[in-house]
């Protein structure tokens, strides 16, 4: 949360969002909106970087020939020069009055030209659009935006990267919020990410992967958790995470590598469907193979059902061993098996999965595919806890969620065990959304990294009990938080009741054949 003096930067960041067409359609303009305040950063950090240069040359003239003869002097070089140097970068943009769609676009492309880190990011949106004939955004509207931008400045003596940064987020999550079903593929509620981050205990020079990274939040609160501990230590330099993420919707994957340089963090996000064509890849004794992480943290999409066994068969990086079998229709387990490919030898991952994921087909007579992978987990000894949400939390649905912590790697005290965590009545309820109150942050993550076990709230658990209740691992079914009721999420029952339904109309069939076979061998 941000400190009440810097509250002015988000409620000034949503004005404008605003600014087009009210708060109701400002998230259809995300991708017009995102890269504008960020080019506002980009212009604004480029004037304190010309000025300092010019206070060694003399001039700010002086200073834009010496930086456009040597880009290297700045970290992005604009090649935005007003007729007069004095005048701020951003004043190019400012000022323009005819063809303004047209002439940004050509004024982005050319700053992506001129830095290819930003290539396929900054320059991807074309200011000048339209659909049927019309405008998808008239130059009025463009304009009204532009200038509402321009009220604050967003340099280097202005506005600190956290800052920005947090408020970039926030500006984030506002768009989730009238995103609907899409919120989920760019979004991860902040408070869940910094649970996950504090979780993972970040240490520096690690490697940190996210494979299906959306704007880059989950990556983002590891840097940050991990710069807040070497603050408690007063340490100032230290290596940074090194981090890494794929992304498979190309607006989205743009909208993450902004989020991740208006925050000040240099990483890797790689385009492209993960599940199919992971990216991040490393030759192993002569074979292609998963590059390997220290930390994975992820919230994949809930319940996929676009992959089939085929999919599996087709996969040439060890990611699904026969052994764990096939995760069924829904691809959570699937994600977890990639997961699990994805980290070195004492790796750690946290995912977010919906509950269904943690108790589908356990206490069921037939074999559930589902749980047969989730039974390979546990008997492998790899599920370090499992930690339960509360509901109403994500943009794209009221289900609580569940985040499965990975531990390649447990210590000796914590072997054949599980630590589960119910925190579904960790939230303040919120419009439209709950929300995990700082202090709750604190208490989940401070619970889980101890194993500390608090009636009605935390439990170690065997293996062995784990079996007992057929590899229902939802802490849902081991910790009830009091009230005289022993409650399930609506969502959890729904999602049991779809499997039973299921297994049923596979029995069904099979009867059916099997009958269809009597009767055709009858006398």
């Amino acid at each position: 949360m941000l400190p009440e003096k810097d509250r002015s930067l988000e409620s000034w960041i949503w004005a404008a969002a605003c600014s087009i067409r009210g708060a109701k359609d400002a998230a259809k303009y995300k991708e017009f909106i995102l890269p504008l305040i960020f080019t506002k950063r980009l212009c604004d950090v480029f004037d304190d970087e010309l000025n300092r240069i010019a206070q060694e040359v003399g001039s700010r003239a002086k200073a834009f020939k010496l930086v456009k003869r040597d880009k290297k002097l700045v970290r992005f070089y604009l090649p935005l020069e007003p007729k007069n140097t004095d005048d701020a970068v951003w004043s190019v943009i400012r000022t323009l009055s005819d063809k303004i769609g047209e002439t940004l676009t050509t004024d982005l492309r050319a700053i992506a030209d001129a830095n290819p880190l930003l290539k396929g990011i900054i320059d991807r949106v074309d200011f000048n659009a339209t659909t049927h004939g019309q405008r998808d955004l008239d130059d009025d509207r463009l304009s009204n935006l532009i200038e509402a931008i321009s009220a604050k400045r967003l340099g280097l003596k202005d506005v600190e990267p956290d800052i920005i940064g947090r408020s970039y987020e926030y500006l984030i999550r506002k768009f989730a919020e009238g995103s609907g079903q899409s919120a989920g593929e760019f979004y991860t509620p902040a408070e869940v990410g910094l649970v996950m981050a504090h979780i993972m205990d970040i240490e520096p020079g690690m490697d940190v992967y996210d494979p299906c990274c959306g704007s880059a939040g989950l990556l983002i609160k590891c840097e940050l958790v991990l710069q807040e501990k070497m603050n408690l230590r007063s340490k100032k330099k230290f290596a940074p995470a090194k981090l890494y993420g794929q992304e498979n919707e190309p607006g989205t994957w743009a909208m993450a590598n902004m989020n991740m340089i208006i925050h000040d963090m240099e990483g890797e996000i790689q385009i492209g469907d993960t599940f199919r064509k992971p990216k991040f890849r490393q030759s192993k004794n002569g074979r292609n193979r998963l590059q390997t992480f220290d930390r994975v943290v992820a919230n994949p999409m809930w319940n996929q059902t676009e992959f089939k066994e085929k999919d599996y068969d087709a996969d040439e990086l060890d990611r699904f061993p026969k052994g764990a079998g096939y995760p069924g229709g829904k691809a959570d387990w699937g994600w977890m098996q990639h997961i699990l490919a994805s980290l070195n030898g004492k790796g750690r991952a946290a995912v977010v999965l919906d509950t269904g994921a943690a108790s589908r087909g356990s206490g069921n007579a037939n074999t559930n595919k589902e749980k047969e992978v989730r039974r390979w987990f546990v008997e492998q000894d790899l599920i370090e806890g499992v930690l339960y949400l509360p509901e109403n939390l994500f943009y794209n649905t009221t289900a609580p969620g569940i985040v499965i912590v990975l531990h390649k790697s447990k210590p000796k005290e914590h072997q054949g065990k599980l630590f589960l965590l119910n925190a579904s009545r960790e939230f303040v309820k919120g419009d439209p959304k709950n929300y995990i109150p700082e202090d709750a942050i604190i208490r989940i993550a401070d619970a889980f990294t101890a194993w500390k076990e608090v009636d009605k709230y935390s439990r170690i658990v065997t293996r062995e009990e784990v079996a007992k209740n057929d590899f229902n691992i939802s802490p849902s079914r081991y910790i009830h938080t009091g009230e005289g009721e022993e409650y399930r999420p609506i969502a959890e029952i729904v999602e049991e009741l779809e499997v039973l339904e299921d297994e049923a109309r596979a029995t069904d069939k099979a009867l059916r054949a099997v009958l269809a076979k009597i009767g055709a061998s009858s006398p």
